[in-house]
């Protein structure tokens, strides 16, 4: 399960930058997953829910934004989506893809990543007042 794995770096990620900005809370965080990055979503905000419990985070809305894959054939020149099925075996660490016009092995060009977009925080305001 290499969602919570990624979770974990991903909150961990938010919450030192919410450090550095002296951030009371995190009301919003909004990632980018890759369809090629075979994190399932659901198991991605399943994590981010524990990992967030007790912290600034835990009150935050997580919105996933998907994006498509794109690769690339060195044999026929495509370049474009892949059609996949949802098949166990392309869950493994390295999958072998296949071009959807000559069936030679692809290079992933796009779509393999996972990122954090945006984070909202509430920061306490430095004014002092006298």
């Amino acid at each position: 399960m290499h969602e919570f794995s990624m979770t974990t770096q991903i909150v961990e990620a938010i919450l030192a930058e919410a450090e550095k900005h002296k951030a009371k809370r995190i009301t919003e965080v909004h990632l980018k997953i890759g369809s090629l990055s075979f994190l399932n979503p659901d198991q991605v905000r399943f994590a981010f829910k524990v990992l967030s419990k007790d912290s600034i985070l835990e009150k935050s809305r997580l919105y996933i934004t998907l994006t498509e894959g794109e690769v690339r054939c060195p044999n026929c020149g495509y370049h474009g989506p892949l059609n996949m099925a949802d098949d166990p075996l392309l869950h493994v660490p390295y999958p072998t893809l296949m071009c959807p016009k000559c069936s030679s092995i692809v290079e992933i060009v796009a779509g393999k990543g996972c990122e954090i977009e945006s984070v909202k925080i509430a920061v306490e305001n430095s004014t002092e007042h006298k």
